[in-house]
């Protein structure tokens, strides 16, 4: 497991006492030092750092390692183009899955992490070689290990130094716009403020990958995991206006569109005053913003599809878990807030 976005939801909800299935022992993986903001709160947390590309390094992190029984798999690295993304995000899974099925006789399920974006990149998709790669691996212990695989959508999470952290990403883009005096603008298309789309809480998604370890109807099954409500642009922009205490302007027009990634040019200074001004943890703008994604999420959302996920066959299965998407959003604003992350 790679403590990401979901990462850090299993890290904090696996040792919990009333976590279905504990006491868990949670070894958790990543290529980087834990940052302060995501030190293991409780002693069954054991910090393992290692490159995941590197099969030698992930062999020697491993080899000690051999009561594993469940993987959480929700590690991802984002790479220039598609080609690359399924080669080396293949290759990390391959070399993590392959020591453990072979040298962890109590192994019992993988739970992988893909994206509904796998699903449904254009009309030619590629195949998905990472759920190939879990077929074949458990195959080899001849049913004795149990897989699921797990596709949120949007996710609201936290893990400030993710690079797929939305919520942080707008947190810090409010934030630099309260202290320079701006009014908070919308800078994407129309049928991103307009349209329905779904997102994932964090929390949800963790807490489906541990019931699909533990649930013998979850076994060898694929799991859409949203919500189950949906939401608008239009409704959350202006809440996080509100908390950053700012005016805020919607869709106004194409002539009025920007590029987020390009205001933000130079604006290193301004958040290292902010950090200092607010007393927040000492983070660099590029760990904790990624204006890349703000440009994707706030420009592609029904440019080419209109894509609402069902949790149908996930509550027929059993699991029943859902979230607020309106409360989810604040809730991680507060959780931002209150490890001094954001002012």
């Amino acid at each position: 497991m790679n403590p990401g976005i979901v990462g850090t939801s299993l890290v904090d909800i696996l040792p919990q006492p009333d976590t279905p299935g504990g006491p868990w022992k949670v070894y958790a993986l990543s290529r980087r030092a834990l940052p302060p903001w995501c030190k293991p709160s409780s002693a069954s947390v054991i910090p393992i750092q290692v490159d995941l590309t590197d099969f030698t390094a992930v062999a020697e992190a491993l080899t000690q390692l051999t009561d594993i029984t469940h993987v959480f798999y929700v590690a991802w690295m984002l790479h220039s183009t598609e080609a690359q993304n399924r080669e080396k995000n293949s290759a990390m899974f391959r070399n993590v899955i392959s020591f453990v099925v072979t040298n962890c006789p109590g192994l019992v399920h993988i739970s992988l992490q893909t994206a509904r974006a796998a699903l449904y990149r254009g009309h030619a998709a590629p195949g998905l070689p990472q759920e190939d790669i879990l077929f074949d691996e458990v195959s080899r212990r001849g049913g004795d290990v149990g897989w699921s695989v797990h596709r949120p959508s949007l996710i609201f999470g936290f893990s400030p130094r993710s690079f797929f952290n939305t919520v942080c990403s707008l947190c810090v883009y409010a934030a630099i716009c309260r202290k320079e005096g701006a009014t908070l603008r919308w800078p994407g298309s129309l049928a991103s403020w307009e349209e329905c789309s779904n997102a994932s809480d964090a929390d949800l998604v963790a807490e489906q990958h541990i019931w699909a370890g533990l649930e013998p109807m979850a076994k060898n099954e694929a799991f859409n995991c949203c919500n189950g409500d949906v939401y608008r642009w239009k409704q959350l922009w202006p809440i996080l206006a509100e908390r950053f205490g700012l005016e805020w302007t919607g869709y106004t027009g194409e002539e009025n569109r920007f590029k987020v990634a390009e205001a933000m040019v130079g604006k290193e200074a301004v958040w290292a005053e902010i950090v200092k001004e607010n007393e927040l943890l000492e983070t660099q703008l590029c760990e904790v913003a990624n204006w890349w994604l703000v440009d994707n999420l706030v420009n592609e959302l029904g440019a080419n599809w209109k894509l609402l996920d069902s949790m149908n066959k996930s509550k027929e299965h059993g699991f029943l878990g859902f979230r607020n998407t309106v409360k989810s959003f604040n809730g991680w604003i507060d959780k931002m807030k209150a490890r001094k992350i954001v002012p």
